[in-house]
């Protein structure tokens, strides 16, 4: 148990890209839905979801799913206004890619997500007085289902979509910091850890609404991006200008002596 009294810092972690790699899970789920709705006229490549997401505003994979669609037919010369999407159909749809259609247990690509993180690497921070948890815009079924079953953490603190507003609003990250801190008044500093330009500005509207403390902004690249060092090094660019203080390749290089040594 972290001693609050000497608690060094706080991190919080996003787990989409962060904790799991999600390329072949949700990505693959956003290309089969926009595929769908645009009646297999269009399937958005990897880096057509990346300069979406890039406008830090796209943090919802439904609401990302719907955008890419609509953009595709006013690409067609169509209006909004003329287009009939309905959002809960496309919700639904990308369910059933993402979780599977049984309604008890996890049968789609949820299942194959690989782990971008070790349980030992969170001890390890724990052992330094460093509190962690999570905030993520992930469903929290989805998010216990990383955390519990694949990464056997007990109960761990979390923030998920049905608990707060969407990133880049912070009340989540807020609300997340708050349980960690529990009742203690040091103000530790807090690193956010996340994969996209929106965990980024999450950070910046922090810092604007709660001065006082330090707040770090921790860019982790998503593997889908490192497959060429040209890709890698523009999307390390975009997190750097969108706040980010630093950009790792992997959650785990943010270590207890890194985290000292940003803290200067």
């Amino acid at each position: 148990m972290t001693n609050l009294n000497s608690l060094k810092a706080i991190a919080v972690f996003d787990i989409d890209g962060v904790i799991r790699d999600v390329s072949g899970s949700y990505r693959r789920a956003i290309a089969d839905t926009v595929e769908y709705f645009t009646n297999q006229a269009y399937r958005p490549t990897p880096i057509d979801i990346d300069q979406l997401k890039s406008e830090g505003v796209w943090n919802n994979d439904w609401e990302a799913s719907q955008e890419l669609t609509y953009r595709y037919f006013e690409s067609q010369g169509q209006s909004r206004t003329q287009i009939q999407l309905d959002y809960n159909s496309i919700v639904a749809f990308f369910q059933s890619r993402y979780r599977g259609t049984d309604p008890n247990n996890f049968t789609g690509y949820i299942c194959d997500e690989p782990l971008l993180l070790q349980a030992s690497y969170l001890e390890a921070l724990t052992q330094a007085n460093i509190a962690w948890g999570f905030f993520s815009g992930a469903t929290r079924g989805s998010a216990n289902y990383i955390l519990e079953k694949r990464l056997g953490l007990k109960a761990p603190v979390l923030i998920a979509m049905e608990d707060a507003p969407g990133k880049p609003d912070p009340t989540g990250l807020f609300a997340t910091v708050e349980i960690l801190e529990n009742g203690s008044e040091n103000l530790a500093p807090v690193f956010y850890v996340g994969d996209t330009v929106a965990d980024m500005y999450t950070v910046t509207k922090a810092r604007d609404l709660h001065p006082q403390r330090l707040w770090v902004g921790v860019g982790v690249l998503p593997p889908h991006v490192q497959e060429t060092a040209a890709r890698r090094d523009a999307y390390a660019e975009t997190l750097r200008q969108a706040g980010a203080a630093v950009v790792f390749s992997n959650v785990q290089e943010l270590t207890p002596g890194k985290i000292e040594e940003l803290l200067g």
